[in-house]
């Protein structure tokens, strides 16, 4: 479904991806691996049309989309990707409930019609009763959820995770990966997990190993 076939990309002198080739299929959750500055996350980046690629290719579906314009790339992201950062990223001025809501609003919902879905999703995450909280009141597992929730309410074919777990102990990591993964199978959503820790990289399908920019051998398809 997703692949990047020979990306690269530096930063100055300092190069995050040489050559690295990686295809994901629907519904399967992969885990990518590696120390920092390993290039993981601008691999993610990349695939998920964040960052553009210095050279190789990016497709979904078979049709190029590393080539998008900025417009396409928006709509793309709006409609067909979900992301998770590390900090979750919530608008701090926003409620919970606003914030799940937010992505559907950016694509034409209505506000109460947003909102219910909303709710809908923090009720399946069994947090609505943080939906009038904004993220200064909340705890760093409660952000993460709350993130997740923004990242499925559209219905996404692929949801991209950058560290998810990293900045949560290790209840609150569990508790977010166990919902994670598990609303992915439920809904055949394709998931890309960026970590360096092993027991994140344990609910994957597979992982992915990246030192230095490349892919270790055998360590991807």
């Amino acid at each position: 479904m997703l692949e990047g076939r020979n990306l690269v990309k530096s930063y100055g002198r300092t190069t995050a991806l040489s050559g690295v080739s990686l295809r994901v299929e629907a519904g399967e959750i992969v885990a990518i691996t590696g120390p920092s500055g390993s290039g993981k996350s601008t691999l993610l980046h990349c695939l998920a049309g964040i960052v553009r690629p210095e050279a190789g290719e990016v497709t979904l579906d078979g049709r190029r989309i590393d080539t998008l314009g900025e417009a396409g790339l928006t709509r793309l992201r709006r409609e067909g990707f979900g992301v998770i950062f590390q900090f979750g990223e919530l608008v701090p001025e926003l409620t919970a409930l606003e914030n799940v809501a937010l992505p559907l609003m950016f694509n034409g919902h209505g506000r109460n019609d947003a909102l219910g879905v909303a709710a809908g999703w923090l009720d399946r995450l069994e947090l609505a009763e943080i939906g009038g909280r904004r993220p200064g009141e909340l705890s760093g597992g409660q952000i993460q959820q709350v993130a997740l929730a923004r990242a499925l309410v559209t219905g996404p074919r692929i949801v991209f995770a950058d560290e998810p777990t990293g900045a949560l102990d290790t209840l609150a990591g569990e508790r977010v990966m166990r919902l994670l993964t598990e609303t992915a199978r439920e809904s055949r959503t394709a998931l890309l997990i960026v970590t360096h820790d092993n027991r994140v990289a344990a609910y994957a399908d597979r992982e992915v190993a990246l030192r230095d920019g490349a892919v270790l051998a055998g360590s991807a398809r």
